[in-house]
């Protein structure tokens, strides 16, 4: 897999899998309508190639008001549903204003499923920011920078999350701006996990 990665864009081309063909169609809505949002977790590192099943994807996406949010939800039942319930207002109010995540799947699907919420913490709220592009296959991803995608995963600090974070540490070392995992590191106070890991 060949990648072309500059500090704020990665392209590259692969075949594409169940997981990846059902999160450029869920992201897609979000692009076209022009909300702001960033993939996180597990499912970065299966987008650069890493074997692990998984059947959901996370999501962060800006704070919208009602109006907004239910010109989102009307364009996403076109091919989704939302798992937890089908009012907009109720998936609103009662979910992501109490910042809880809503999960939304194909229709008369389960798996897989987006899980999207909006920024919990400074760290949600950096990774939206400070977000870079994926180009795959000629389709826009916005995912957060990798730096602090593998600090994140030492810090959730599962035997999952560990190799999660060696993998993209493995495949994008050369490409990483150290000076800013560091940072991230200290912020997290993951700096031993780091050097037990991934250094």
């Amino acid at each position: 897999m060949e990648l072309d990665y500059s500090e704020n864009e990665i392209a590259f081309k692969k075949e594409l899998s169940p997981l990846d063909e059902f999160a450029i169609e869920f992201v897609s809505i979000l692009n076209d309508l022009g909300i702001k949002y960033v993939v996180v977790s597990g499912y970065v590192a299966i987008l650069f190639g890493r074997s692990r099943s998984s059947e959901d994807i996370d999501l962060l996406f800006e704070k919208l008001t009602f109006t907004r949010f239910q010109d989102l939800w009307l364009k996403l039942y076109e091919k989704f549903e939302c798992l937890n319930t089908e009012d907009a207002k109720t998936a609103y109010e009662q979910y992501l204003l109490n910042n809880n995540a809503i999960r939304f799947s194909f229709k008369g699907e389960f798996l897989p499923n987006m899980e999207i919420k909006f920024p919990q913490d400074r760290i949600g709220e950096l990774a939206l920011n400070s977000r870079i592009k994926v180009i795959l296959n000629g389709n826009l991803t916005y995912i957060s920078p990798l730096e602090l995608q593998i600090s994140y995963k030492l810090f959730l600090g599962s035997e999952k999350d560990i190799e999660d974070a060696r993998y993209l540490f493995r495949i994008f070392k050369d490409k990483l701006n150290l000076e800013k995992m560091h940072s991230f590191n200290r912020k997290l106070k993951i700096e031993e996990k780091y050097n037990k890991y991934i250094k």
